[in-house]
């Protein structure tokens, strides 16, 4: 065999197995992100109160509290409907959210000062969610066909074995290039999560902490700290007083709602 002969077949080689390797990533990324689904289906529904701490680049902070309700759909994303209790500036607000697995996710909001019911475009869903740094994409629940999957790796964070796991998301309007998900072993809930913007520069982090479960099954973070690393301001959410399979309906997630919801 000549050298040119010789090197071509060495680097067909290499691609060959650099093509499997990435092969087998992507079925462990997408393994491991069907885990964590799995082990968050049937709750039903839930309602639960919610702070909203906004903090600006020069630590100045302000408060916001609403209400939040949502619902499992059978072979579809979940229903959600938030309430802003106070201050009065946004006393009176509600966002409801449909989220779909392939589909454009349906999202509105409700102005009261307007009196009038906004829809939220797909093509502006990375936008800011009431001057947070939470954006409307972010507010959708976690749905397997909406991002492609890539395992990284494994790593230790908060004391707990973790996998790392990049999602690259379908939509073409997505705010993001792709997250990085820290997902831990024990009970497939995500710890952490980076996001990159279009152009692939770290965006923001989410963190998630002090867990608690309910229905000796189902796991929540009473905490998510969003920090905005390319603006320096953050957005601490706080969760209490959840509640689950209360008995809501279709009725409760409609745009009729929207409007008498206080």
């Amino acid at each position: 065999m000549n050298f040119l002969k010789a090197s071509m077949l060495s680097i067909l080689t290499i691609l060959t197995f650099s093509t499997l390797q990435a092969g087998e990533a992507e079925n462990r990324g997408l393994e491991i992100s069907k885990e964590s689904k799995k082990r968050d289906i049937g709750w039903k529904d839930s309602q639960a109160e919610l702070e909203m701490l906004l903090k600006n680049q020069h630590g100045e902070t302000s408060q916001r509290f609403m209400k939040i309700k949502s619902m499992e759909q059978e072979n579809d994303g979940d229903k959600s409907l938030t309430v802003f209790e106070s201050p009065n500036d946004v006393k009176g607000t509600a966002f409801l959210s449909f989220s779909h697995p392939t589909a454009n996710d349906e999202q509105w909001l409700y102005l009261p000062a307007l009196k009038r019911v906004k829809r939220i475009s797909s093509r502006n869903k990375s936008g800011s969610f009431m001057g947070s740094e939470f954006s409307f994409e972010d507010l959708t629940s976690f749905e397997i066909e909406k991002y492609k999957y890539k395992y990284i790796g494994d790593e230790k964070i908060n004391d707990m074995d973790c996998y790392i796991v990049e999602q690259y998301p379908v939509d073409k309007y997505s705010g993001y290039k792709r997250r990085v998900v820290w997902i831990d072993k024990a009970e497939y809930r995500p710890i952490k999560m980076d996001f990159y913007d279009r152009k692939d520069s770290l965006l923001k982090t989410l963190d998630f902490s002090e867990y608690k479960q309910y229905l000796n099954k189902y796991w929540r973070a009473s905490n998510l700290n969003m920090v905005n690393h390319q603006s320096g301001k953050s957005t601490v959410l706080t969760w209490k007083n959840y509640e689950f399979q209360i008995g809501l309906d279709e009725k409760d997630f409609n745009k009729n709602a929207l409007k008498r919801a206080r």
